[in-house]
């Protein structure tokens, strides 16, 4: 149970390693212009940040990108669809160009045989001055009668047509007969007689010069001081209607219809005269004009009442005054 009088764990340095491998180097030597650019690794370069502010180069933006070491490849159908396009065009131009020379032969056709045509109408229109009388032109004479006579009823039908729509209907016979000139749209009378004097407005030398002509006072209302052209026959050219106007309308019954008294009482009141000769009115209804009184308020009569009555009331007054100095 003794414990041992010797070391066992005694600590021996530690061999030299083995020798390390050879290492074969070439020759050094100096590097190309491409092998450095091939070397050359560029910054990287964000597209969305640049806090500094720097001026970066597209170049240099793009190398950073990556895209020139991408190798881009082109579907061969781009080409194929290239191809179709242009066969399509070729063939497009080719169709329109055969288009434009059908088109041309057929106008050099429809040309010669309208040439043809007035050549032969020209022809024949020499043999006919000629007097030389062609087998067929009995029937030509038949239709050209035939085309004749089919005119001529046709301007007989237009012509029927015309006067059917420009016929006299009532309104028009009711307006027939009315005028409705300027005269009087400007209240001359109808002129019927014609001379050869100048033609003037007889009103113009009828008026009388200064203020009196048209102008006066504001207040005042003579609109109707006077008949409307009492000394002219104006009124008989207005209201008179021409004879037999009705008569299409009416027939035979026109005259029982005028002298037929329709609105007239089987019993006259009194001091009423209904006579035709007496009570017959021959031009438009005339208004007297209502004659207003010159004080409408009784304003002079209440100035001269008080005018009185001051007069009055002064010898009064006066003899109040000497009563008081007396006392």
């Amino acid at each position: 149970m003794e414990p041992p009088k010797f070391k066992i764990n005694k600590k021996i340095p530690r061999g030299p390693p083995s020798p390390p491998a050879p290492l074969m180097h070439s020759p050094t030597r100096k590097t190309s212009v491409k092998e450095q650019k091939e070397w050359k690794i560029p910054p990287c370069i964000s597209n969305w940040k640049n806090a500094k502010g720097y001026t970066i180069p597209l170049d240099k933006r793009l190398a950073a990108d990556g895209r020139g070491l991408q190798q881009n490849h082109i579907n061969e159908k781009f080409a194929k669809l290239a191809e179709a396009l242009y066969i399509a065009d070729r063939k497009a131009r080719e169709a329109v160009e055969m288009r434009a020379q059908l088109e041309k032969k057929m106008a050099q056709k429809e040309k010669e045989k309208k040439e043809e045509h007035l050549r032969a109408m020209a022809q024949k229109a020499r043999e006919e001055r000629a007097g030389i009388r062609l087998p067929g032109s009995a029937k030509n004479d038949e239709s050209r009668e035939r085309d004749q006579l089919r005119l001529e009823r046709q301007k007989d039908r237009a012509r029927d047509r015309n006067l059917a729509r420009n016929a006299d209907s009532r309104k028009n016979k009711v307006l027939r007969d009315r005028d409705i000139s300027e005269q009087i749209a400007l209240g001359l009378p109808a002129i019927t007689r014609k001379t050869g004097d100048t033609q003037y407005d007889q009103r113009l030398l009828n008026t009388t010069a200064g203020m009196d002509t048209g102008f006066g006072d504001d207040e005042e209302y003579n609109v109707y001081d006077k008949p409307w052209r009492g000394n002219s026959s104006l009124a008989q050219h207005i209201y008179r209607p021409s004879a037999n106007i009705d008569k299409d309308v009416y027939g035979d019954d026109l005259e029982k219809i005028a002298k037929t008294n329709r609105f007239v009482p089987n019993k006259e009141f009194s001091g009423t005269d209904r006579d035709p000769k007496t009570s017959g009115r021959s031009g438009p209804v005339q208004f007297e004009k209502h004659q207003q009184e010159e004080d409408p308020f009784g304003l002079d009569q209440f100035l001269t009442q008080a005018k009185h009555a001051s007069k009055r009331s002064q010898p009064q007054q006066q003899d109040r005054d000497k009563r008081r100095r007396k006392d």
